[in-house]
């Protein structure tokens, strides 16, 4: 069986039942991950799980077999979860699979791979693809529209209704990162006391109550400590980006916009001299959010003409860069949000 994100929802249900290998890939690892977790969250009596580096699979593949076969130390069930990169999983996949093919696969606990630097494309998924007892779940990139549908989705599980707008800005502010969207609608739903029996209505003034997904766990701080050349604040950003696994490509959209909304700003900005009240103006007829203002016109007095011009280059051919070599993508990121933010401190 194989799923993309556009129809994991339909799906998953059904894959969660009928599946015992799962295996998830694609450039969006965000959206990989939390896949996975959903289909943990459906697995009927999952039991406890057991998690596996790649690289122990890689090292020994047959005990990826053992494992799946055995049971946990009191006797209950149990489910496997390996975080792997690349092909790490796969010939502990195929002794797997070649033994439920000879009948020795009774009993086996279903076994979850999150294979990052992965795709549809690969032996592992190839290996998968065509099996009824297996699924191969490709995960792309959202883009805004797609992220702001899943927003809607997730917040009708948690019993919230959501507006096309609350949506979009929970996307946004997310970087459209699926994990981070979840942890909003999430967090949303507890406040409202809201859930699938008694279902409640979103509102703007709710989502401020419990803070924006963009001040506390998003991208949007990084996004300011670069563009606004606050290079003794970089470090930390970086590291809390590390720390929470945020994906590279979420955050590299997120600065994405913010140069596309800078564009437009210093387009209808043109040759006035005075930054601050344009930008009262553009917050009085509700272009900008008020809570980004400051940060806004900090970036606009260092990216207009030519150097928003250069910095729009080097961010598509970073996000080439990215999608073309996922593995070293933190790494990539990082070095070059650095040098980003060392040239927005020289133009202050």
């Amino acid at each position: 069986m194989k799923l993309t994100q556009r129809d994991f929802r339909q799906g998953a249900a059904r894959a969660a039942s009928e599946c015992r290998i799962f295996f998830f890939c694609g450039p969006d690892e965000a959206g990989a991950s939390a896949a996975a977790n959903a289909i943990a969250g459906l697995i009927e009596d999952p039991g406890e799980r057991v998690e596996f580096s790649g690289a122990d699979m890689r090292s020994d593949p047959v005990r990826l077999v053992d494992e799946a076969r055995s049971s946990s130390l009191f006797g209950d069930k149990r489910h496997l979860f390996i975080r792997a990169s690349g092909e790490e999983a796969h010939e502990g996949l195929k002794l797997l699979t070649a033994a439920i093919d000879m009948g020795e696969g009774d009993g086996a606990c279903p076994v979850l791979v999150h294979a990052t630097s992965a795709t549809d494309k690969s032996r592992t998924a190839k290996l998968l693809a065509g099996r009824k007892d297996a699924l191969v779940a490709m995960f792309y990139p959202p883009d805004l529209r797609d992220m702001a549908r899943e927003v809607r989705q997730m917040a009708g599980a948690a019993g919230l209704t959501l507006s096309g707008d609350i949506a979009e800005r929970i996307a946004r502010g997310c970087g459209l990162d699926a994990r981070l969207a979840q942890s909003e609608v999430t967090k949303l739903a507890l406040y409202l006391g809201a859930d699938p029996q008694s279902p409640k209505q979103a509102s703007v003034e709710a989502l401020e109550e419990i803070g924006a997904v963009t001040e506390e766990d998003g991208f949007q701080p990084v996004v300011d400590a670069v563009l606004g050349g606050q290079v003794r604040r970089l470090p930390a950003e970086i590291a809390r980006m590390r720390e929470l696994s945020l994906n590279p490509v979420g955050l590299l959209l997120a600065m994405e916009r913010r140069a596309a909304q800078l564009a437009g700003l210093a387009g209808r900005l043109g040759r006035r001299p005075d930054v601050q009240a344009f930008m009262n103006e553009e917050k009085q007829a509700r272009r900008i959010f008020f809570k980004d203002q400051r940060a806004l016109a900090q970036q606009l007095e260092r990216w207009r003409g030519r150097n928003l011009e250069r910095l729009v280059d080097r961010l598509t051919a970073l996000h080439r860069q990215l999608l073309t070599n996922s593995q070293a993508a933190e790494l990539l990121l990082a070095q070059e949000l650095t040098q980003i933010a060392r040239f927005a401190a020289r133009k202050r």
